[in-house]
């Protein structure tokens, strides 16, 4: 089948009427109050696929409760931490990225979550009195909860019906998401350590997932990939949370929102400390373009699949391979007369 890419270049045309978000350094900034923000937010999905919301309605002290909790525990002697670990997949984990020869300069604390909480099961931290259990499952309400008024907000302004049509996906009672507390120690023997060249803290990679929501204290080192290959970096907010598109997301709007490659680089002089919301559907969910969007003759160009499918994939690949590789369709798009295989 022969494709016109000219329906998929102006399937969204009426969303570049309205004004521009503002940015932050080239960050789209997107004010949830804002009468026009779903227009917004599918704009910066389809030129970045990240950016940054305020006015998100999340308490200060839901932020500052978790984030202090989280340092108390990796202040604690390493052998301590070791307790809460390995994460297989839980638990702490301490510079191993996955199990594919990653790693970083890095350690973390990974949960599992379902639609109603994160149980104390889960990862065993030593002691139970490093980390609040009621504060982690405030913050993961919270930030679950701007994940899917987002989806809402994008289904709504595409034109999606129902407008749950995404976020019924992480309220699901068998949602397969999960959060992830990372903390970058500093390195003040950066040279050395690197040769002169960035130290990676966690290397660059698309985030499988629907769609992940993340915050960091005060310390710069995200860095995110444009359309040109440029590496930005983004300036760190700690009151304000950053939206990233994963895989799945590309896959369900056929492509025309971007899964953001993005990185993070160590601080020669300051912790890091980030908590990012991975909202993941179902293991059995098929993922595929959904049929609302596509226009009459349109192709998929991917194949279906199912989350557990993908999720087996992707951890059994690198950190930065293209992982929707597998699972893309070779097609012929028509353009300018001539027929084009992709």
């Amino acid at each position: 089948m022969v494709v016109s890419s000219k329906p998929i270049l102006e399937k969204f045309s009426h969303i570049k009427t309205c004004k521009p978000y503002t940015s932050d350094d080239n960050i789209p900034v997107i004010d949830m109050l804002d009468p026009q923000a779903k227009f917004h937010i599918i704009k910066a999905c389809q030129e970045f696929g990240f950016f940054k919301v305020v006015n998100h309605d999340v308490p200060k002290e839901t932020m500052t409760k978790l984030e202090g909790d989280a340092f108390k525990f990796f202040n604690l002697p390493q052998c301590e931490k070791d307790k809460a670990g390995p994460a297989n997949p839980f638990g702490y984990g301490n510079k191993r990225i996955g199990s594919n020869g990653d790693v970083g300069w890095i350690e973390y604390l990974l949960f599992a979550t379902n639609s109603e909480l994160i149980s104390e099961k889960s990862v065993n931290i030593p002691g139970n009195s490093h980390l609040s259990w009621s504060a982690l499952n405030e913050y993961v309400s919270a930030v679950r909860n701007i994940a899917c008024l987002v989806l809402e907000m994008i289904a709504e302004g595409l034109k999606m019906e129902p407008k749950n049509v995404l976020s019924k996906l992480l309220r699901d009672q068998k949602s397969d998401s999960c959060f992830r507390i990372n903390h970058y120690r500093p390195c003040t023997q950066l040279e050395t350590l690197s040769g002169g060249r960035n130290l990676i803290g966690f290397g660059e990679h698309t985030d499988p997932q629907v769609i992940s929501v993340i915050r960091s204290n005060n310390t710069t080192g995200l860095q995110i990939c444009l359309r040109d290959g440029t590496w930005v970096s983004v300036p760190p907010d700690h009151y304000s949370f950053f939206i990233i598109v994963g895989d799945s997301l590309q896959v369900m709007t056929n492509g025309r929102f971007r899964s953001v490659r993005h990185r993070v680089l160590v601080n020669s002089l300051k912790s890091r400390l980030s908590m990012i919301y991975f909202g993941g559907p179902p293991l059995s969910e098929k993922i595929a373009p959904l049929s609302c969007l596509m226009e009459e003759g349109e192709e998929s160009l991917y194949k279906e699949f199912t989350w557990g499918e993908y999720k087996k994939s992707a951890y059994l690949t690198r950190l930065g391979d293209n992982r929707l590789g597998l699972f893309e369709k070779k097609i012929k798009v028509r353009q300018y007369g001539h027929n084009l295989l992709i």
